[in-house]
């Protein structure tokens, strides 16, 4: 959630920063700064009542330890009047706050000056690349013939149980699920980061501190009798380990890891764009988090960045960075780097993970602020990314390394799995 006082001090400014994210409400900004001044006149005259009443309550006292008792009756009276006028003034301060917030959480997070012009995926920016495209054999395969062919991974059976975007993996394909997500968790925690596992539903309260709510209400699953949440991303239950917290600046930076199963939505559509493993509503995924001092975000997010790249190397991928374009960016990120891998059998791209630096927009919805050396207290600034996610990996490895009767694996993935094949 923005603050009020970074609409205030450049309104037009705000404005054309909302418009790189294609928002289509820029009028907001001043709706919201219109019901700040009235929140703010309102608040001064509660006050002024509020200071009048303190200073006839004490005359009372004071009228009758003289005796005067007709002057301390005669000013309860107006003690009694000047109550009843606070309640309507705290009434209306209540509904002004309320429809202030409500307006304000409808603001995406303002995008930072290095996100580029565009709104479509095919305007975002290629970084960097790295890593060996591999030249397959005219008999190649893509994944979800290949994982039917060694028995790695049953759509059908998952349809049968839950439903589409459901699979079910068996025997070596589990044991390769179980192996990258060891791996991943090693690779974060020998970085520093610290291993949770969270809940997987969380409260409205948590989907909202991370900014799942309300922007993203109809791609997460509801449990309405309980009102919780399945987890879209670890990211979620983890980042709110820290709401409602007040760090000191020597606790910095925070470094967590989690791996989670996450369920998605995920609109519906038809193809190989989405068939196998590229789109499914319940996937495993690692993800990493930082909560940092505002001065470090950007080199933690460069920091971030190097992490995820060293992990796809490790993994022998072809893989390129994005920097994803104002209109292709999540509702509470300032900046996104995108990391995707490429499926030589399926000749695409295809995205494996988000890295981002919400700056202080989480952080102010979580109340997760530190006190500085001066005393001072201030807002974080959090960051996440996936580190990383399984489906699409698991594309790729399968595809990118199938030769005649077997699958090889990466070394990195030989004392995991066993085998340095399949």
């Amino acid at each position: 959630m923005l603050q009020v006082s970074i609409l205030k001090a450049n309104p037009e400014l705000v404005k054309q920063q909302l418009k790189k994210k294609h928002f289509k409400q820029p009028e907001l900004v001043d709706s919201i700064i219109s019901l700040d001044d009235s929140r703010k006149k309102i608040q001064a005259e509660y006050d002024a009542v509020q200071s009048e009443l303190n200073t006839a309550a004490k005359a009372i006292g004071t009228m009758m330890g003289k005796g005067d008792k007709a002057g301390a009756d005669a000013v309860k009276l107006q003690v009694a009047a000047l109550k009843l006028a606070l309640e309507p003034l705290k009434q209306k301060m209540v509904e002004t706050e309320k429809q202030l917030t409500e307006t304000l959480i409808l603001l995406p997070n303002l995008p930072a000056t290095e996100v580029p012009e565009g709104k479509t995926p095919e305007e975002n920016e290629i970084v960097r690349t790295g890593g060996m495209v591999p030249i397959l054999g005219e008999d190649a395969i893509p994944h979800w013939e290949l994982t039917t062919q060694y028995n790695l991974i049953n759509f059908e059976l998952g349809n049968k149980i839950t439903g589409s975007g459901f699979p079910v993996y068996i025997g070596k394909g589990a044991k390769l699920q179980r192996s990258l997500i060891q791996y991943f968790l090693d690779f974060n925690t020998a970085a520093g980061y610290t291993e949770y596992l969270p809940p997987f539903m969380v409260n409205e309260d948590s989907a909202y501190a991370t900014g799942q709510l309300p922007d993203k209400e109809g791609q997460m699953y509801h449990a309405k009798e309980d009102n919780l949440y399945l987890i879209p991303t670890a990211e979620v239950p983890v980042t709110n380990v820290y709401r409602d917290t007040i760090l000191k600046e020597s606790d910095f930076p925070v470094k967590m890891t989690a791996y989670s199963p996450c369920f998605r939505r995920e609109a519906g559509s038809y193809g190989k764009e989405v068939r196998g493993l590229n789109r499914v509503h319940q996937f495993e995924k690692v993800e990493i988090i930082q909560i940092v001092h505002p001065e470090k975000s950007y080199e933690v997010l460069d920091e971030m960045v190097a992490h995820v790249e060293k992990l796809l190397q490790s993994l022998e991928l072809p893989y390129r960075i994005l920097r994803l374009c104002g209109g292709d960016m999540g509702f509470a990120s300032a900046i996104t780097y995108d990391f995707e891998v490429y499926s030589a059998a399926q000749q695409r791209w295809l995205e494996v993970s988000s890295v981002s630096n919400f700056e202080s927009f989480q952080a102010n919805r979580l109340k997760c602020r530190f006190k500085g050396i001066e005393g001072k207290t201030q807002l974080v600034h959090t960051l996440n990314g996936s580190a990383l996610a399984l489906p699409r990996i698991v594309a790729c490895l399968l595809e990118n390394n199938q030769k005649s009767g077997e699958i090889q694996l990466p070394s990195v993935l030989h004392p995991y799995f066993g085998s340095p094949k399949i």
